[in-house]
């Protein structure tokens, strides 16, 4: 007797596929993303995949976009704590770099060269808002969102560019295979175009402000 099948909501469906193939983007790459092994990883045909994405363009760029809000979820844990602890700015950088790493730096890119682009949905907003929080009055909000621009950039191509262009530096092939050294530096970096103390003297205050801005 043939069992039944099991019978799922349009949300439930669309949230199936987009874990299977964040596990194959994670598991091997771009390329291991194609609609027939997405489909055989959720137990659904072909023609099921493209009824809810279209084709396999289409759900490369919902994945994408499904990976920002993670990692939206994902950052604004990561400020709760930071901000509440008194935390450094590594936890934030690593953040992004693990982010980028499980594939989606090089989805991003594979994106972006074959033409598509997104209009952009502030993800990193909140993080703007909690930096720029920690700054001297005055200071430009322009130069918080630039600053977290070029660690956001340097985070998203780490996985494909990081260690060539590092050895292109003179750095050995075991240091520039080494991703936690330039993490750190990002941070360290990060801190010093801010302007921010290393123990960011009056982050209690700044916090309080920030969450009172999501109320």
């Amino acid at each position: 007797m043939t069992a039944p099948r099991t019978r799922r909501t349009p949300e439930e469906a669309r949230r199936l596929i987009l874990d299977a193939a964040a596990s194959l983007l994670a598991e091997a790459g771009v390329a291991a993303v194609q609609v027939r092994a997405v489909a055989a990883r959720v137990g659904m045909t072909d023609a099921g995949v493209t009824h809810h994405f279209g084709n396999r363009e289409k759900l490369l760029a919902e994945l994408l976009r499904h990976g920002g809000r993670q990692l939206r979820d994902a950052l604004q844990d990561v400020l709760a704590v930071w901000l509440d602890n008194d935390a450094d700015l590594h936890a934030l950088v690593e953040s992004l770099h693990a982010f980028y790493q499980r594939g989606y730096g090089e989805l991003a890119v594979a994106l972006h060269t074959a033409g598509w682009r997104d209009p952009g949905s502030g993800m990193l907003n909140p993080v703007v808002d909690a930096l720029h929080g920690l700054r001297a009055p005055g200071s430009s909000i322009d130069d918080t969102r630039l600053a977290l621009a070029a660690l956001h950039q340097a985070m998203a191509t780490e996985a494909l560019y990081g260690s060539g262009f590092r050895r292109s530096t003179g750095l050995t092939v075991a240091a520039s295979n080494d991703s936690a050294t330039p993490v750190r530096w990002w941070a360290r970096q990060l801190q010093l175009a801010l302007e921010l103390e290393p123990r960011y003297e009056g982050i209690e205050t700044a916090g309080s402000r920030w969450r009172a801005g999501q109320e």
